[in-house]
């Protein structure tokens, strides 16, 4: 062998060497995995008959775990005793079920995993995977479907369950406060539609529930429910649409705690709106009382004077139906000591009044002791106003744009509840340049009057609103720029607010529209026509 061809072969031998210590020292580790797992087999099988044991396993052909399983596994119908899942947490190539109840006869379960079953490297889920068994002969095969909407926002809530109460000699209204449903599915995190399946043939209330303390119980204050006006009878080939919303809270006074000198708060869950606070001690006859709101609390404030040299006083709250006695314990605290406020502050809209808040109950305004000029040192008139409940007195004026407003007030303006008196002061609030505004004007096509016509944020929170009672264009002027979602509520009671529906007594929400997003620029209009269905 020459010289030449020796250091080729060398050279070559080497390169060899140089290339397989590369490929151990940096693999690629080939493409990734995104098959889902699959199932290699079952004990016992699903969808078998007769079922008389107490625990099933489901082998797959790799390692996988279970995530969110409280939230993604529906049992169905819901057992008493929540089954045993394994594994929690850890990897494994199988999961059991261990189940704790003792199954009545002539029953089909199915447990729905969701997305819950993943393997165990890249996190593929096996979807929607369903184990079904019967503890009779046969599998119940019927099936309800439909889809959730929410009544007054534009998507509903993830996580709802929608659910069958069976209708026999047993039912009653009052079963979703106090029983969990026949048969029952849950939209998951993703999916409006439902579908209820392996249901027997029969006649049920179909609901859906907003389940946030996982009871599969109706919790007025902490669920949002739907339900379909009539029972539904199954077999059925309709499509079901459920309208979820929020109840307002039944009223029901907390009892009452002294809060300051001669304060009482007397606390509320629902509406303050016809509750009445009736002192039901005897008094002296100079006694005299106010009541006041707590402005972000529910919570009724009662003052009285004068002070009472006595342990506890006695209350009859009432409400619409509602009556209840209370008996209040008093005693010589520390009066609170007025303060005032003023909203809005900076800048005020055209439509809009300037409000002065007091600590304790107003009794006294002395007008004359209140001024108000423009930018140009020219007086302005004002009227006032007052609302007991909030405690303020409003101030109307005519403004313009552009324009600056002091207000001054002289000492011993307002006079409280004790007699206390105010300090001099003195506010500054402007308004903006027309020009910094925007405007709408719409038509209405098809509407059914009255409406509450509102624009809003994305997350539904109301920034301009009007009523409108008759046929004609609704108008919003001095618009702040911005986008702003169209919500229009018939007003069906004429309330002037939007009532969610109750359950107990059949009433759905009020009906809502949605219309497309409208952007709103500075110094600029719009104009559209909006057709109802």
């Amino acid at each position: 062998m020459n010289k030449t061809l020796r250091d080729l072969i060398l050279a070559f031998s080497f390169g060899l060497i140089l290339v397989n210590c590369a490929n151990r020292g940096s693999p690629d580790g080939g493409p990734k995995d995104e098959t889902p797992p699959e199932i290699v087999k079952s004990s016992p099988e699903n969808f078998t008959t007769n079922f008389k044991g107490n625990e099933i396993e489901i082998e797959f052909d790799e390692y996988i775990k279970v995530k969110n399983i409280d939230k993604q596994l529906i049992i169905s119908p819901p057992m008493k005793y929540k089954p045993d899942i394994l594994p929690q947490g850890a990897a494994s190539k199988k999961i059991t079920i261990k189940i704790k109840d003792t199954l009545p006869p002539n029953t089909t379960y199915a447990f729905n995993f969701g997305n819950s079953i993943v393997d165990n490297n890249e996190g593929n889920a096996y979807p929607y995977y369903r184990f079904v068994f019967s503890t009779g002969n046969y599998i119940d095969s019927l099936k309800v479907k439909g889809k959730i909407i929410d009544a007054l926002q534009t998507k509903p809530e993830s996580f709802v369950n929608v659910a069958l109460y069976e209708v026999d000699s047993a039912y009653t209204d009052s079963i979703i406060y106090k029983e969990v449903p026949k048969y029952i599915t849950n939209t998951l995190d993703s999916l409006t539609a439902f579908s209820i399946e392996n249901i027997r043939a029969g006649k049920y209330l179909l609901m859906a529930l907003k389940d946030n303390n996982g009871d599969n119980k109706f919790q007025q204050k902490t669920d949002a429910v739907a339900f379909h006006k009539e029972f539904i009878t199954v077999p059925t080939d309709s499509s079901y649409t459920l309208k979820l919303f929020k109840e307002a809270l039944d009223f029901k006074a907390i009892r009452p705690r002294l809060f300051a000198g001669e304060k009482i708060a007397f606390g509320y869950e629902g509406s303050h709106k016809n509750m009445k606070i009736n002192m039901v001690s005897e008094t002296p006859e100079d006694f005299t009382y106010r009541i006041t709101k707590d402005e972000l609390a529910d919570t009724l404030y009662y003052w009285y004077k004068p002070r009472l040299k006595i342990d506890s006083l006695l209350f009859k709250v009432t409400n619409k139906d509602y009556e209840k006695d209370f008996t209040a314990r008093i005693s010589e605290q520390k009066r609170d000591s007025l303060t005032l406020k003023n909203a809005p502050t900076g800048s005020i809209g055209l439509d809009e009044d300037f409000k002065i808040f007091g600590s304790i109950p107003f009794v006294n305004l002395d007008a004359t002791k209140v001024s108000m000029m423009d930018k140009d040192s020219a007086n302005v008139d004002f009227k006032t106003s007052f609302d007991s409940l909030t405690n303020a007195y409003a101030f109307s004026f005519d403004k313009t744009y552009e324009n600056k407003y002091s207000i001054s007030i002289l000492p011993e303006a307002f006079t409280d509840f004790f007699d206390n008196k105010n300090d001099t002061l003195q506010f500054s609030i402007s308004t903006k340049k027309e020009s910094d505004f925007g405007f709408a004007r719409f038509s209405l096509v098809n509407a059914k009057f009255p409406l509450i016509f509102q624009l809003t944020d994305n997350k539904g929170e109301v920034k301009f609103e009007r009523y409108a009672a008759t046929q004609g264009e609704v108008e919003f002027l001095s618009l702040t720029p911005g986008k702003y979602l169209i919500r229009v509520i018939y007003d069906t009671n004429g309330n002037k607010q939007y009532d969610p529906g109750v359950f107990l007594k059949k009433i759905q929400p009020e009906q809502v529209y949605h219309f497309n997003e409208v952007e709103i620029r500075a110094d600029w209009g719009i104009t559209e026509s909006l057709t109802f269905p």
